[in-house]
């Protein structure tokens, strides 16, 4: 998607204060509200204000934006890097009244996940009760199937008294449940905004990039390399777990590239564990080597009625498209 430099929509300085952002946002809201506006893009360019203000006046977004946008510039190329949230902790209030919907993928690819998890962290209407908070954690793959006590550094942006977002860091030990999924919500009571009784945090929990594995709807899925004779003539494959066992695989014989085994019971641990999906991956020895040049040689000698292109396009049918 394309980058949205909000600064430059705005027509302010990115170390402008909040006033100057207020004044350039009425300026521009007074030259192209549509209702009163004669530029033939006005409700476009409103669109565009609307949402540069939207994120440059609440110090929790802006503070995130100007941390993902670091080096990036208007109309180029962009993709979130994944995690770039992960160790914010935004405050419940803000997104309530908003409907991402109504702002540019941009706007939605950064703050509609949030937005959602803040609307569920806000402070109850009409209590003394504190502020519920949100922020999103990453795990390695493994703290799934261990759990245990961990700490996490989350920070918070905070406005001091000259206007300027500030930075703050605390560390809190976290009790992270063993069998824990991505997406789940760790609560916990009384870490949230000050209050009587103080506001809940409320982590959302993500995995960090694993080698080997990855979790998909809940269903732990993992490359499983295999010889090509492995392949053709079937095999038992040891496959190391991230819990750090091992565990036996049969490969049937004929397996293609891309086949996925099926192991029920084998993938994140839970009261019910879930299964583990292996993908088959075919490694071929180098043609650099000379034995293997030989083989490949003999193969291509016997085997003159293979058609590669055919049996791909075969597998393809059947719904077998190797991955």
């Amino acid at each position: 998607m394309e980058f949205k430099d909000y600064y430059q929509m705005l027509g302010v300085a990115r170390d402008a204060s909040p006033e100057a952002i207020k004044k350039a946002y009425r300026q521009l809201a007074r030259k192209y509200h549509p209702d009163v506006s004669k530029e033939p893009d006005a409700a476009s360019r409103m669109s565009d204000v609307n949402e540069a203000y939207a994120v440059l006046s609440d110090p929790e977004r802006k503070a995130a934006y100007d941390k993902v946008g670091q080096g990036h510039e208007g109309g180029e190329h962009f993709t979130p890097p994944p995690g770039w949230d992960s160790g914010y902790e935004f405050s419940g209030s803000g997104f309530e009244q908003m409907d991402p919907g109504e702002f540019s993928d941009f706007f939605s690819q950064l703050f509609g996940r949030a937005g959602a998890a803040r609307h569920q962290a806000r402070r109850p209407a009409g209590s003394g009760r504190g502020e519920d908070r949100h922020a999103r954690i990453a795990l390695d793959l493994e703290d799934a199937f261990t759990g245990g006590l961990r700490h996490l550094t989350l920070q918070h942006p905070e406005v001091d008294a000259q206007g300027r977002v500030q930075m703050r860091e605390r560390v809190l030990e976290v009790q992270i449940p063993r069998g824990v999924r991505p997406g789940q919500f760790i609560r916990l009571a009384g870490q949230g905004g000050p209050g009587q009784p103080p506001g809940d945090l409320l982590l959302e929990v993500g995995f960090r990039p694993h080698p080997q594995f990855q979790v998909e709807n809940g269903v732990l899925v993992g490359r499983l390399p295999v010889a090509p004779w492995e392949a053709a003539l079937g095999a038992v494959v040891p496959v190391a777990l991230p819990d750090g066992h091992t565990l036996k695989v049969r490969v049937p014989a004929g397996a293609q590239a891309g086949r996925r085994l099926t192991v029920r019971g084998r993938g994140l641990p839970s009261a019910t564990p879930g299964d583990l999906e292996l993908v088959v991956q075919v490694v071929l020895p180098s043609g650099l080597e000379p034995r293997a040049r030989a083989l490949y040689e003999q193969m291509a000698r016997e085997l003159t009625d293979f058609d590669a292109r055919k049996v791909a396009t075969a597998e393809a049918e059947r719904g077998e498209t190797p991955t």
